[in-house]
């Protein structure tokens, strides 16, 4: 889609059909009292009853008038509202197809490089179980971008198995980052629960272990120190638990708080590879969250001070 220019722009043509509209109304009542002042001087000149020369539904037909002129400008505004709506959704898939392309296009090539250079080159072993290392990784990349859009769409056609069962999740997120050590081996987790008890509550098991893995790998990806630190607290507040995700990595600005969370939304553009991943990873994970009957809400300190995901779900004793 081109940007239009400034006379076709959808702003240009809703300010202009605004003030078409307006101006035709404005046009038509200052006829109609100019027209009516001059048959007054005429009656008054003949010594007759102006009211002769008035029809006195006319104010009515003016009234009607205006009202639907609001209801066409109210269509207009409607219509303006959906137009930029839809180019917004455009513009934002459009960034997803060309983020999600190149991360599914650069593990392949990396793929298809070292495949042939094992079918060109004897390799020591050495050699080969680093490139099979590099593949493997390669791989796992692959899985994963494939594993997000088949729980994008198992979410939104809600096909996701399992009920809620109640669980202790200190429990349930330690054994997850056990389980999935491998994945974060160059980063430090740590989790916190003040309180030292047993925080029950309903969560999908898998759903939640997708909620912890795409706010810990964001954490993680948005991140230019040199080790990526994620600490995990748990706090109880009256009946709510706060699960609150702190990271060190590049933060945000205040603007992008609850923009994060839209469908394919991404920090930075698309044009310089400047955003990064695929713009689901935050969308799934307010999903859940509301699966859960839970909120997730994001904050930051500013651009380089890190980011802050809390997560608040009803809790049982």
């Amino acid at each position: 889609m081109n940007h239009p220019k400034w006379f076709t722009h959808p702003v240009t043509m809703l300010v202009l059909s605004i003030l078409a509209l307006a101006g035709s109304l404005s046009l038509y009542i200052y006829w109609y009292v100019e027209a009516s002042s001059s048959l007054y001087k005429i009656a008054r000149m003949l010594n007759t009853d102006p009211a002769q020369f008035s029809k006195p539904g006319t104010w009515v037909v003016i009234t009607v008038l205006s009202i639907l002129v609001g209801v066409i400008l109210l269509g207009i505004l409607t219509i303006f509202v959906y137009t930029i709506q839809a180019r917004r959704l455009y513009r934002v898939q459009r960034n997803f197809i060309n983020n999600f392309t190149h991360e599914l296009k650069t593990p392949v090539t990396s793929l298809k490089l070292y495949l042939e250079t094992f079918q060109k080159h004897e390799l020591p072993k050495e050699d080969q179980q680093r490139y099979l290392g590099y593949m493997v990784a390669d791989i796992d990349r692959l899985s994963d971008n494939i594993a997000r859009i088949l729980n994008l769409a198992k979410l939104e056609s809600k096909t996701y198995e399992d009920e809620l069962i109640l669980c202790d999740v200190y429990a349930f997120t330690e054994n997850f980052l056990k389980t999935h050590s491998h994945v974060f081996l160059d980063s430090k987790i740590t989790l916190d629960n003040p309180s030292g008890h047993m925080l029950p509550c309903r969560i999908n098991q898998s759903l939640f272990g997708i909620l912890l893995m795409n706010l810990l790998t964001n954490a993680i990806t948005y991140n230019e120190s040199k080790v990526p630190e994620v600490e995990i607290r748990f706090e109880i507040h009256k009946k709510k638990l706060h699960v609150v995700f702190t990271d060190n990595g590049v933060g945000m600005e205040k603007q992008h708080f609850k923009r994060i969370f839209k469908k394919f939304y991404q920090i930075g553009r698309s044009d310089d590879m400047s955003a990064k991943g695929s713009g689901l990873g935050l969308f799934m994970t307010a999903t859940i969250a509301r699966i859960h009957n839970a909120r997730i809400k994001a904050s930051s300190k500013g651009l380089g001070q890190g980011s802050e995901f809390r997560l608040i779900m009803p809790f049982r004793w």
